[in-house]
């Protein structure tokens, strides 16, 4: 594995590589030959996923100085150092499934970057500083011990999508609702009591997802015309010996969301038949078989066929299909296009 490893970045300064790909090294130290004499002076991406390192070397900078992107996910790091502010190029760092649990205030310097990934870690407050990275136009915090985001957060101009779900966010700072470019929000399962009440007054905001948040009780009116989905995928729930369900259409078979692991539980969420039928059903018709005769479109009601090719939302960690688990079912909804086919599917 050694000699693997130093024949890869031999490589790499011979050729002049732009790319390094270092990821399931086992490498429990930062390899001491990306670091050597001029270091690696032409690379831009190293990708570094899924090792066991456990902090970064003061002189990353001086030896990788046109690094425009950096890999860190899954790994063990716990400290930062101050000198990461000194990759004036960086424009993507991911140090999401570490053990982060300060982020230094010299983030801030990192003036191109765009795209900050640091979900799954045990932070428990973010600097102020992340307001001074204008360009960041992606920003995940989710899975950490969160319970305020820093109010500068709104001097990121370019911020397009911000993600905080499972953290312990017990409001949304009003002057995220200032953010002129942002698109999408997500902070599901938090501890939401309330929402400002300007959020959704920009044209851009457009996906809001604030589902398992038990103390929300209503939505600020300017949300109504917007996509106010669901994340709760369960994707990123570990089921260990369960026998995942299936509903079955022929020979086709559709597995139930990995959080269904016993039917009448309290604590998990079981997805309603209805809902199930509509995602099987949905499968079939956008890869039928060629001889399936049984997924005639004559089968089904028009009103049916019109919700399949078109779901009332879409789950925003795996993209699936929802049919009739919709945030804003829970609320009354004024007159919007959602309105109407929510109202057809509640007097079913």
């Amino acid at each position: 594995m050694a000699s693997e490893l130093h024949e890869a970045i031999f490589t790499a300064k011979q050729e002049r590589h732009k790319n390094l790909f270092l990821n399931y090294r086992n490498l429990n130290i930062f390899p001491v030959e990306l670091l050597k004499d001029e270091g690696l002076q032409f690379l831009e991406r190293l990708y570094m996923k899924r090792n066991s390192l456990t902090t970064l070397p003061d002189n990353l900078a001086q030896k990788l100085p046109n690094l425009i992107e950096l890999y860190l996910h899954s790994n063990n790091i716990a400290i930062i150092p101050q000198a990461i502010g000194n990759l004036a190029k960086l424009q993507s760092l991911d140090l999401s499934d570490n053990a982060l649990q300060v982020i230094c205030p010299e983030i801030g310097r990192l003036r191109s970057l765009r795209h900050l990934r640091l979900a799954n870690n045990q932070l428990k407050f973010l600097p102020q500083e992340l307001g001074d990275l204008k360009e960041l136009e992606t920003l995940d915090v989710s899975m950490n011990l969160l319970k305020t985001l820093p109010e500068r957060l709104a001097q990121c101009l370019s911020l397009q999508c911000l993600t905080a779900d499972r953290n312990r966010l017990h409001c949304v700072p009003r002057q995220l609702c200032l953010l002129p470019d942002l698109n999408e929000l997500s902070m599901a399962a938090n501890c939401l009591t309330s929402l400002p009440l300007d959020l959704g007054r920009s044209m851009e905001l457009q996906f809001v997802f604030v589902d398992n948040n038990v103390h929300l009780k209503g939505l600020p009116s300017y949300l109504y015309n917007k996509v106010i989905g669901c994340s709760g995928c369960g994707l990123s729930l570990q089921v260990s010996d369960v026998k995942q369900l299936s509903l079955a259409l022929g020979e086709l078979s559709v597995p139930l969301p990995s959080e269904v692991k016993s039917i009448g539980s309290e604590a998990d969420r079981v997805l309603t038949l209805e809902e199930m039928a509509m995602r099987t059903l949905h499968v079939a018709y956008s890869r039928p078989r060629k001889d399936a005769k049984f997924l005639s479109p004559f089968l089904l009601p028009n009103s049916l066929l019109d919700l399949l090719q078109c779901p009332l939302g879409h789950c925003h960690r795996c993209s699936q299909p929802m049919f009739t688990i919709v945030y804003p079912k829970l609320f009354p909804l004024r007159e919007t296009a959602l309105a109407g086919v929510h109202g057809s599917l509640m007097c079913k």
